[in-house]
């Protein structure tokens, strides 16, 4: 789980991470998320819990010294570095969505992104999509495959949906995909 650390603007962002947290919980699906009690990670990680869901949170120690450490997860792994935090987190999830948020929520989102069309995982990523928060986004990436810097088989590994269920059931019917990267110059 990608998200803000911050609330946002409006209240569906809010809400969506409650209702996420508690689908994850419901379904039976553990959350694996950064590891931080303020913003839409908090949120999502309360929902989730309160429902009677697995937690595990990864915190760089610098954030843990900071007091944003969750006190309440079923399991909060410190490491040393945002990019031990990306690794461990990659190699505890089965798939990844990312919920409104800002720079750190798109890196990560797009560094997992690159990580399935390098063919590093095969893991479903998605955009939850509230309100239209990432609908330009989504936009501006069917322009880069319009434009061949890659593969529309490519933008489709990043899917989005605007409510969790129907995320949920995305990433969980979702075809990896083995395709090579490069566009050669007979495909442009």
């Amino acid at each position: 789980m990608f998200c803000g650390s911050n609330m946002g603007r409006r209240p569906a962002y809010e809400a969506a991470a409650k209702t996420l947290g508690a689908e994850l919980a419901a379904r039976k699906i553990g959350l694996v998320y950064g590891g931080a009690s303020v913003g839409l990670m908090g949120t999502v990680a309360d929902a989730a819990l309160n429902a009677g869901g697995e937690v595990i949170g990864v915190l760089p120690q610098a954030l843990k010294d900071k007091e944003l450490a969750h006190p309440s997860l079923s399991e909060l792994k410190i490491v040393g570095s945002m990019h031990e935090r990306k690794a461990t987190m990659a190699e505890l999830s089965d798939g990844f969505v990312a919920l409104p948020g800002g720079a750190g929520t798109l890196e990560e989102t797009f560094e997992i992104w690159t990580w399935a069309q390098l063919g590093m995982h095969q893991k479903p990523v998605g955009l939850l999509n509230v309100e239209g928060f990432y609908d330009q986004l989504q936009a501006f990436l069917d322009h880069v495959a319009a434009e061949a810097f890659m593969k529309p088989i490519h933008r489709g590994l990043l899917m989005a949906a605007p409510d969790p269920a129907s995320l949920i059931d995305a990433l969980q019917t979702a075809e990896p995909v083995s395709v090579a990267k490069w566009i050669g110059k007979e495909e442009t």
